[in-house]
């Protein structure tokens, strides 16, 4: 393996952001085409019906998946930014403190 670990500003590239929820928008409008048979033959109207709905739905998913992503990253704390990730970004760490047994209602106290 290497030592090359990327910093989080690594992972969260805004183009990188807006590539998944245009990749996303497009899957949604290809199935809402799919879905409506706009790859058969149908008439002019039914076709642009098809269209229409497949670019709404596909907006909507867009600013959907963009607006989820960019409250996600909020949960990142800025001075984080350039530590190296090398483990799950939202899981307690190892030198975090954990409740011992005794503060567990023991009832030999």
């Amino acid at each position: 393996m290497s030592d090359d670990r990327p910093t989080r500003r690594d992972l969260m590239k805004p183009l990188q952001l807006l590539g998944l929820a245009f990749g996303a928008a497009a899957f949604a409008g290809i199935v809402t085409l799919v879905s409506m048979g706009f790859f058969q033959q149908r008439t002019a109207e039914e076709a642009q019906a098809a269209i229409v709905l497949a670019l709404i739905i596909a907006g909507v998913s867009f600013i959907a998946v963009l607006l989820i992503v960019s409250l996600l990253l909020l949960a990142v704390d800025p001075a984080q930014v350039t530590k190296q990730v090398d483990r799950p970004v939202l899981l307690p760490g190892e030198d975090d403190e954990r409740p011992d047994a005794a503060a567990s209602g023991d009832p030999k106290d």
